[in-house]
């Protein structure tokens, strides 16, 4: 009788680590992401990502830069302008400090089939896109968003809410790594260079 108790307290031990682990650690890594809490957090520059390679990257490294964040999509009706614009603005201000981060996501119609790694780099490539630092795809809505899209929501809600409505819905991060402004996905890029300016 005493073996069956100890197996029993031995499972439900077991159940509660992996229910422990799987919600600490398992949830964060699937967002390719991590960091601490998204709405105690003050700046990006304590969030950790992935690049579309899986090599870790501290957000640190961004630290004295304007940086703007996009979802981005390869599918959508906004993907040609946004791809041209993007890099557009990236070619004008990349000397002065502006970093664009660029994060996949299928959440919008599936709209980002592409995998990470090579695949993306090729897409981007053909599509003549010189957009940026590219990420590993990720959530931006629903319970596995990824921490940093959590952090950016919770900074700059939208019009409508926190909710990300669509692809290549733009945050912008000032020097000091706080979200200051969030643009709508029909924001053309070019149409944020004035407020990129005065934060350069």
């Amino acid at each position: 009788m005493a073996s069956l108790v100890h197996f029993f307290i031995g499972a439900l031990v077991t159940a509660i680590g992996t229910y422990y682990y799987y919600n600490h650690h398992v949830q964060i890594d699937s967002n390719n992401m991590s960091g601490p809490d998204p709405k105690t957090a003050k700046t990006i520059y304590e969030f950790t990502v992935k690049d579309t390679h899986g090599n870790e990257v501290s957000l640190e490294k961004y630290k004295g830069n304007v940086v703007l964040v996009v979802n981005i999509a390869s599918q959508c009706g906004l993907t040609k302008n946004n791809y041209a614009k993007l890099t557009t603005l990236l070619e004008k201000y990349e000397e002065k400090g502006l970093r664009i981060l660029n994060f996949p996501c299928n959440q919008f119609n599936s709209q980002m089939p592409e995998a990470d790694g090579e695949a993306m780099v090729c897409h981007l490539r053909d599509a003549k896109a010189n957009i940026g630092d590219v990420f590993q795809k990720v959530d931006v809505n629903g319970s596995g968003a990824a921490p940093l899209y959590q952090f950016l929501k919770h900074k700059q809600t939208g019009t409508l809410g926190s909710s990300i409505k669509w692809n290549f819905t733009k945050f912008l991060v000032n020097k000091d790594g706080v979200p200051v402004d969030r643009y709508a996905p029909t924001t053309d890029p070019m149409d944020i260079a004035k407020d990129i300016e005065k934060l350069l």
